[in-house]
């Protein structure tokens, strides 16, 4: 794996039309990652997203909808500044393959953009380390929650 790059696949028990929606919609999305997301789920879709609240240091960052094929692909591009449109140096790209795997989603997601910031190695690495955590810690409840909304439909 490329030391800029986060990858990570995993088996979702639900349908990849379920799992899109899950990973595309910003009323799904706010179940399982931010805290807020306000965006439209079509290709150049440009919105927002928020962690914790902004009375406790909380903060809102830029979100752009890069690509939107149901059931087979969402991607976006995040983090980059007011007033700038997102592009390979100035934001992380984040990329949801889906392919059917038995009764079941194969989901593959990729973050990259870290060396395309300019940042030396050491930010690099720091800013990897800190997404690796959150990954870590969110598409588990990705996972978990498209298996509910999966029994549910």
């Amino acid at each position: 794996m490329e030391p800029g790059s986060i990858e990570r696949e995993l088996h979702i028990d639900a349908s990849p039309e379920v799992v899109f929606d899950v990973v595309s919609s910003p009323e799904h999305v706010r179940e399982w990652w931010p805290d807020e997301a306000n965006y439209p789920a079509v290709p150049g879709g440009d919105g927002r997203i928020r962690f914790g609240d902004p009375a406790d240091g909380g903060a809102w960052v830029r979100f752009t909808v890069v690509d939107a094929v149901p059931h087979r692909l969402f991607s976006f591009r995040w983090t980059h500044e007011e007033g700038e449109s997102a592009g390979p140096g100035n934001s992380f790209l984040v990329v949801f393959e889906l392919e059917p795997a038995g009764a079941g989603t194969r989901l593959r997601m990729t973050e990259t953009g870290f060396r395309e910031r300019g940042w030396d190695e050491a930010t690099v690495a720091a800013h990897r380390a800190d997404h690796v955590s959150g990954w870590d810690h969110f598409l588990p409840r990705l996972v978990a929650y498209a298996a509910e909304v999966g029994a549910n439909a």
